[in-house]
């Protein structure tokens, strides 16, 4: 089990890029239309904060099993970011720099949890 190596989910690569994600997300989310304050602000902000609960939560399970389970979650979590990021950027809420940092960040979070779930 990988927990023997790790004692806490905050020392592990994929959350600590998780909440980078967050932070990035909540920063440039902030000067969306106002009429996007609970609909697309609000779906990305809850994805994006999916990534690195669900790590951890998965992380606290008991077993390796369930924390696959979780993993997926927020492998599926940034899947539905990055849609909603490409949505943003047709609707123009953000500039192409933005969406390609992001989307580069998605990416890379999205194999290092694919290649952490095949560890397991």
């Amino acid at each position: 089990m990988i927990k023997n190596k790790i004692t806490d989910y905050k020392d592990l690569d994929v959350w600590k890029k998780g909440v980078e994600i967050v932070e990035l997300i909540y920063k440039n989310t902030k000067d969306f239309p106002d009429e996007e304050k609970f609909g697309l602000i609000a779906q990305m902000r809850r994805a994006a904060v999916s990534i690195p609960s669900n790590i951890a939560e998965g992380f606290r399970r008991r077993y390796n099993k369930e924390f696959k389970q979780f993993l997926h979650i927020a492998l599926g979590s940034c899947a539905e970011l990055e849609t909603q990021i490409i949505i943003s950027k047709k609707l123009e809420y953000i500039n192409e720099e933005f969406k390609n940092t992001i989307l580069t960040n998605t990416d890379h979070l999205g194999r290092m949890l694919t290649n952490f779930i095949k560890k397991l």
